[in-house]
């Protein structure tokens, strides 16, 4: 019999380290066309001219297609499959040819005449909300609410919006203004956080194809398959029942692969009247694949004659190139949050220019909130002479304390984490010779969505486990792990199915650390109803009230003759035969989880700057994090260690980088400094365990916080090494290079 809190292999991880694993671009279907696109080289232009007629001439090619040429679409000028008219930025699609093979399509799109007439761009956000700045949204229609399925917050839509600001929202509590003018000290900066990329391995691939009854099924690498579904349909103006969407195996998302290209690859597949599969280029990924947000953030904190906390004011300005996914009010959500600050002022927009559009990246807005409110915190402790980890602690919200929204918080482990780091040895060791410590705390409220699950119980003792939440991070064994403790048997006795669109349970997208939460319940109460169907067979089979009946290691006994019993199989095989008197085993759970279990982690960084050229060296690291309950505790801790490294990314070199015209500066694997192995120390990680008395086991979710405080704690830790405070993502070290002797 397995146990949640063991450990537990992941029941996929065989199929992909041997390379058997059929990822989207993989899948073998008859009759398949090939797309490729021709995309914008201006950041802002009016398309004055097409001449498609040297591309469509191209042996092989089955149609090239404008936007004139494809139905009208529901959607905003930034969101339309194909350009209308306007360019937006640079990397908008233009033009889709479809082929025969992948090679004729390439030619032709090389063929394809485009005459655009440059319009002026702007590309800060600061310039954009300046009057007479160009507009950059044709239109504000609202595009798929991303965020929303990551669980982020909504502006409140009554604070006035400058130009081109898709939201504002603003936050107030007490007077920030009179404390912060009676503070005994008080530290002012302005954070500045570029857009970054998710760093997926898998580019972006959809296939479609119309169906004989019309309708249309798409392959996809989606986080979400019923939101994809969702989306599709509402863009195209088509019945849900319209669109069929199989969730493939996602090679990395991260929150960037929800909905991009599907809307497209469908309307192409109508056009032509062949399956069609598109995948991105390298290239064309960070040219039109959507990243992260932007932020600067100018923040003010101060502080009492004792070193209390008494007030917060500033300003957040999301940088969504030309999309609309709001990010603000959850950062304003987030700062507001964390600490008990009596008196505060948050004002947050949400801006569009002209680069690629943004979505979610893992904890959508939390890692610019917390660079932000971490390295404040850190200056604010220098500036008083306290204890940045003692500072926190004396702040650091509890169970009980007011929410922003009026509520209450429930049971949380940040003081649990803060307390753990205290005497963690990164924290407490000496520091060498040009070394510091910095520490940062990151938090997440936590996604929410319905979810249902259902399984079924085969004659050979297996159970099949059908869900539709999409497996990112190991979600699936431990769904596993959870119903096979339930039912006695060995997690490998679980396969878990995920279906499509037209037979699947109904899950929401795989993101907001909700899936292990939201589904894993469903999972319990699908598993109750099949244990309770097996012992009733059980009971008339080895006549037996149900009480008195055990199930445990794949048969069920009467208590205290564990040798004499019927196999799980068994039983449910009287339920699988001709003129069987048994009804099948058969389970299934529904449920709405509605409250959320938020979550915090405290992270820990040592780094050596070289004082000639200002490199920073990360040596040491730990991230202490409140996890609920651990069900499988080698994939949380590997959740953990992914999210680190994430936040070292941007920390140290990540970051996408537009020229004044709108022009992308790096477009390539060479550009885009993800972090390498060698920039990576070994990650201690510590779970502390605050169970949530909704989640499943008491557990709560994993991956939004790990990749949410790194940056702040290696910034702290450069400046405990340096005495230099650098406030600009990634981290430049001809900053530090820089500094007097």
């Amino acid at each position: 019999m397995v146990e949640t809190g063991g450990g537990q292999r992941r029941l996929d991880g065989r199929g992909k380290v041997t390379g058997r694993l059929r990822y989207a671009d993989d899948l073998p279907i008859v009759g398949l066309a090939h797309a490729r696109l021709v995309v914008s080289d201006l950041a802002r232009a009016r398309v004055t001219g097409l001449d498609l007629s040297r591309a469509r001439a191209v042996p092989g090619v089955l149609a090239v297609l404008a936007g004139r040429d494809l139905p009208p679409v529901a959607a905003a000028a930034q969101d339309q499959p194909l350009a209308l008219g306007q360019v937006l930025y640079a990397g908008q699609p233009l033009v889709a040819v479809v082929a025969e093979n992948e090679a004729a399509a390439a030619d032709a799109a090389q063929l394809v005449e485009v005459d655009l007439e440059p319009l002026p761009a702007v590309v800060d956000p600061l310039a954009a909300i300046e009057p007479g700045a160009p507009a950059v949204l044709l239109d504000e229609g609202p595009g798929p609410a991303d965020g929303g399925a990551h669980g982020a917050v909504a502006a409140d839509g009554d604070e006035p919006r400058p130009p081109n600001c898709v939201a504002a929202t603003r936050s107030r509590w007490g007077d920030a203004a009179a404390a912060l003018a009676g503070a005994a000290a008080v530290v002012r900066g302005r954070y500045v956080l570029p857009l970054v990329h998710q760093g997926f391995l898998e580019p972006h691939t959809a296939t479609a194809r119309v169906e004989p009854d019309g309708g249309v099924t798409i392959w996809t690498p989606t986080q979400g398959g019923y939101f994809t579904r969702q989306a599709t349909a509402e863009r195209l103006g088509w019945p849900e029942t319209r669109i069929r969407v199989v969730p493939m195996p996602v090679g990395g998302g991260f929150g960037g692969k929800i909905l991009l290209l599907e809307p497209l690859v469908a309307l192409l597949a109508v056009a032509v009247g062949r399956p069609v599969r598109l995948a991105l280029t390298r290239t064309e990924e960070f040219l039109l694949g959507r990243g992260g947000p932007g932020a600067i953030i100018d923040l003010e904190l101060g502080a009492g004659p004792a070193g209390e906390l008494v007030a917060v004011r500033g300003r957040a300005v999301f940088d969504l190139g030309a999309g609309t996914e709001e990010h603000a009010a959850t950062a304003l959500a987030l700062m507001a949050g964390a600490y008990r600050i009596p008196n505060g002022d948050l004002l947050g927009y949400d801006v569009a220019t002209h680069k690629t559009p943004t979505t979610a990246y893992r904890a959508p807005a939390a890692p610019q909130a917390f660079f932000a409110l971490e390295s404040a915190l850190d200056e604010l402790a220098a500036a008083t002479g306290a204890d940045p980890l003692e500072l926190r602690a004396a702040h650091a919200v509890r169970e009980g304390d007011p929410r922003p929204g009026g509520r209450s918080w429930p049971a949380i482990g940040l003081g649990a984490c803060l307390d753990r780091a205290r005497t963690h040895p990164v924290w407490t060791d000496p520091l060498g010779p040009g070394e510091g410590r910095g520490i940062a705390v990151g938090g997440w409220g936590g996604g929410l969505e319905p979810a249902a699950a259902a399984c079924r119980v085969e004659g050979d003792g297996s159970v099949v486990l059908h869900v539709g939440a999409v497996d990112l991070t190991g979600s699936h064994t431990t769904l596993a792990l959870l119903l096979a403790e339930q039912l006695g048997l060995p997690a490998e006795a679980v396969r878990v199915e995920v279906g499509d669109t037209g037979t699947a349970p109904y899950a929401g997208v795989a993101g907001g650390s909700k899936t292990v939460y939201t589904v894993g319940p469903a999972v319990l109460q699908a598993g109750e109803a099949v244990r309770r169907q097996l012992l009733e067979i059980a009971a008339q089979e080895l006549e037996a009230a149900p009480d008195d009946l055990v199930l445990a290691e794949g048969t069920v006994s009467v208590r205290g003759t564990p040798g004499q019993g019927l196999s799980v199989g068994a039983l449910a095989g009287l339920a699988m035969r001709f003129g069987g008197r048994y009804a099948p085993v058969e389970g299934h759970g529904r449920v709405a989880i509605r409250a959320q279990a938020p979550m915090f982690t405290v992270h820990l960084a040592r780094v050596r700057v070289d004082p000639e050229t200002g490199e920073i060296r990360v040596t040491r690291y730990a991230a202490i994090q409140d996890v609920g309950r651990a069900l499988n505790p080698p994939e949380v801790r590997g959740q953990v260690q992914g999210g680190v490294v994430q936040g070292l990314g941007r920390a140290l070199g990540e970051a996408m980088a537009w020229d004044a015209a709108g022009q992308p500066l790096g477009t390539t694997l060479a550009d885009y400094l993800l972090p390498t192995i060698e920039q990576v120390p070994e990650i201690v990680v510590e779970l502390v365990e605050i169970p949530s008395p909704d989640g499943p086991r008491g557990a709560k979710g994993v991956g939004e916080p790990p990749a949410v405080p790194g940056a702040a704690a290696v910034a702290n830790a450069v400046f405990s090494a340096t005495g230099v405070r650098l406030r600009t993502l990634p981290l430049d070290p001809a900053a530090l290079a820089a500094r007097p002797a």
